[in-house]
């Protein structure tokens, strides 16, 4: 009778090395159930049997248990990471602009609410605009009249033309116009037109006629502006509101920064109990172009203090320069 292989015995599901049943513990519980691997390769290529406990005490996976490649992959990404972010810093120039990276991203940064100096928000050469001299002012000139000719030699014309002979000084003369804003300063505008009146219902202010330029097409957009606050017993002179809206407008503007713009100035010299800005506008950069929508309107508001926190303040603000009505 041929003798049984004594590997059977090991090899035998709940089988010790010598063909025996696994032992239980003291509570009858066996020790795979309580989390010991019992598979271990011995030498000789045979299987052990040794109860070894598992690690299911430790309350989370210790990173040394990763494998080695795995470790050395994310140690490799954070030391990328790392080195993307300094050179990022390292591309920022001594002016704050951002010079565009290897995947053309653009750094957007961030403006001030308002700055009494004049600007509304850092830009190139305002500063400069604001207390140039008069050759400095016909310097300036002298290159937006360059850069017209060349536009209109860019589009097929010749601009020694008649019609066009002085066209590049007459749109330099307007532009410098249209943008004379960068050239105000709201202290200024206000010039201490604040009386203390003991006032505290609504003072609107409806209808003032609103000229910018669209700072994406360099198009302009038109419409009125209706701007209005509640004082804490100070006024402001009632042209001041549509003088302070006029130095935003004659920017390269967006409606909407433009609405907040407004707002946020006459909050800020000021300090009544809420300001309400509601403005409603034409784009010919949406009409004439693009989508051509010949009868849309824009509307944006921007609304501080109690206008903000109260809806009955804000509904009767809307409904005297009569936005609510149908």
């Amino acid at each position: 009778m041929p003798q049984s292989d004594p590997t059977d015995a090991r090899d035998t599901p709940g089988s010790s090395v010598s063909g025996e049943k696994r032992r239980k513990s003291k509570n009858g519980e066996s020790s795979r159930k309580r989390g010991y691997n019992d598979n271990t390769r011995l030498a000789n290529g045979s299987t052990s049997h040794v109860l070894r406990r598992s690690s299911i005490s430790k309350p989370g996976r210790d990173g040394r248990d990763e494998p080695t490649i795995k470790r050395q992959k994310r140690e490799r990404r954070r030391r990328q990471t790392v080195e993307d972010g300094e050179r990022d810093a390292a591309s920022v120039n001594d002016d704050g602009n951002a010079e565009a990276g290897a995947a053309g991203a653009l750094t957007r940064l961030d403006s001030p609410v308002i700055d009494f100096d004049g600007l509304s928000r850092p830009s190139v050469g305002t500063r400069e605009r604001l207390e140039e001299s008069p050759e400095e002012a016909a310097a300036r000139l002298d290159r937006i009249k360059g850069a017209v000719r060349t536009l209109l030699e860019c589009v097929g014309e010749n601009p020694n033309r008649e019609g066009l002979l002085a066209t590049p000084e007459r749109y330099a003369k307007a532009m410098m116009f249209f943008t004379r804003g960068y050239e105000q300063n709201v202290l200024d505008i206000v010039n201490g037109a604040i009386f203390q009146e003991g006032h505290s219902e609504m003072v609107i202010v409806k209808d003032v006629d609103i000229f910018s330029v669209c700072e994406h097409h360099l198009v302009p957009f038109t419409g009125k502006m209706h701007i209005g606050y509640i004082p804490n017993n100070a006024v402001i002179g009632i042209s001041k509101l549509p003088r302070i809206a006029e130095m935003f407008a004659r920017r390269l503007q967006i409606q909407e920064r433009l609405t907040k713009e407004v707002a946020n100035a006459i909050f800020e010299v000021l300090r009544p109990q809420g300001v309400a800005v509601v403005m409603q506008s034409s784009h010919l950069c949406m009409v004439m172009r693009g989508v051509q929508k010949t009868s849309s309107t824009t509307v944006t508001s921007c609304m501080l203090g109690c206008f903000e926190r109260r809806d009955k303040t804000r509904n009767e603000f809307l409904s005297l320069i009569n936005v609510n009505s149908s």
